[in-house]
């Protein structure tokens, strides 16, 4: 064998990088378009005038171009180099848009080239959440404020739809971190409200907690976060320690909760909520109303205690059980050792004043788990 042949056994060596060539979108490369786009590797030709609608950020971008385009001619007598001209005059160089996709900029397009009756579908169970999600997310970034409040408000309609029968398109949606990620992002109350309820029905089975910890961890749901991690501790320290998503900060959180809510439930029989009595409660009657309502709070502090199948830390729970005692007692006007014929005239409001602890509670959860 020559010196100079390589052997056959040996690899030769490749000494050039295969790069994708760009391909033209199928529906937005436009004949009579003036400015080329390129997207991850897709290129895009639209006409500028379209992009600058809605006071858009493009609206700047390409302003500033204009004042720019002159310059571009220019070249040196003595310089080889031959410049390609201003970006966004052919396929060869094209204005790139870093950090979007291509499904993101074609549902942009979408919304600025299409009829009235076909952006309507998107108000309908027909409409497709993938696209409406890009769109508002692209919308936002490029200031495209009227068509990003139009995309929010048809996607809370998507996800505030009846959950009993989600069209298959819903189904292949964004997933629901993105979804709140978004809503969060755009401000948006009534959609992060949608994609919080799916949260508590999701933490309600037992799915995707520690995700939902740290999702509302990293958004600041004060409210999604206290009871992700209430649920959380409700699953037991066998739980935590398996779960592999959980951050041993969060896991101290969970340990300082559990102390937390038991302390409370020991404290709990001997505070009874405030009680809001009749007109016709007063004097004397109001000294035993008062009395009376102290000693019934006792007691069905001291029925939860004997929910054997309730947590020593579910302070929710025992009183929503507590609750439903109350009520069956009215209800069924059965004696409670003489109790409740003791304030005759602020029996309903004994249920009030349950209800809202228990409301007090659900919505102080987060406090509860704390770092130290």
């Amino acid at each position: 064998m020559h010196s100079g042949e390589a052997s056959p056994s040996t690899p030769k060596l490749q000494l050039h990088l295969s790069i994708p060539i760009p391909s033209r979108d199928h529906t937005y490369y436009i004949a009579d378009g003036n400015t080329v786009l390129l997207v991850e590797n897709t290129l895009f030709k639209v006409h500028r005038s379209t992009l600058t609608k809605d006071a858009s950020t493009f609206d700047s971008m390409f302003s500033l171009d204009s004042d720019l385009r002159s310059s571009s001619h220019v070249q040196s007598v003595n310089s080889a180099v031959t410049t390609v001209g201003p970006e966004g005059e052919n396929d060869d160089n094209p204005i790139r848009l870093q950090g979007d996709t291509a499904d993101q900029f074609r549902a942009l397009l979408w919304a600025l080239y299409s009829l009235p009756h076909e952006l309507s579908v998107a108000l309908t169970p027909e409409a497709n959440p993938s696209q409406l999600f890009n769109l508002a997310r692209i919308s936002h970034k490029y200031e495209f404020r009227s068509i990003e409040a139009w995309a929010l408000n048809a996607l809370t309609q998507v996800y505030t739809r009846p959950m009993h029968s989600p069209s298959i398109k819903e189904l292949d949606g964004p997933t629901l971190e993105q979804l709140t990620e978004l809503a969060s992002l755009c401000e948006q109350r009534d959609l992060l409200e949608a994609a919080t309820q799916r949260w508590r029905r999701r933490i309600a089975s037992g799915k995707d907690i520690s995700l939902a910890i740290n999702v509302a961890e990293r958004l600041n749901l004060r409210a999604l976060l206290g009871r992700a991690y209430y649920a959380m501790l409700l699953q037991g320290r066998e739980v935590w320690d398996a779960d592999g998503y959980l951050t041993r900060t969060q896991i101290i959180r969970l340990l300082s909760g559990h102390y937390a809510l038991g302390r409370l439930w020991e404290r709990l029989p001997n505070e009874p909520p405030p009680l809001t009595h009749s007109s016709r409660c007063m004097g004397a009657a109001l000294v035993r109303c008062n009395q009376t309502w102290a000693a019934l709070w006792k007691s069905m502090m001291d029925m939860g205690r004997q929910g054997v199948l309730l947590q020593y830390p579910d302070v929710e729970g025992k009183l929503v059980l507590a609750e439903g005692m109350l009520k069956t007692l009215m209800e069924r006007d059965m004696p409670a050792p003489g109790l409740l014929e003791a304030m005759p005239w602020c029996k309903e409001q004994t249920l009030t004043a349950t209800a809202g602890k228990i409301r007090e509670i659900q919505e102080s959860l987060v406090d509860y788990f704390t770092d130290v």
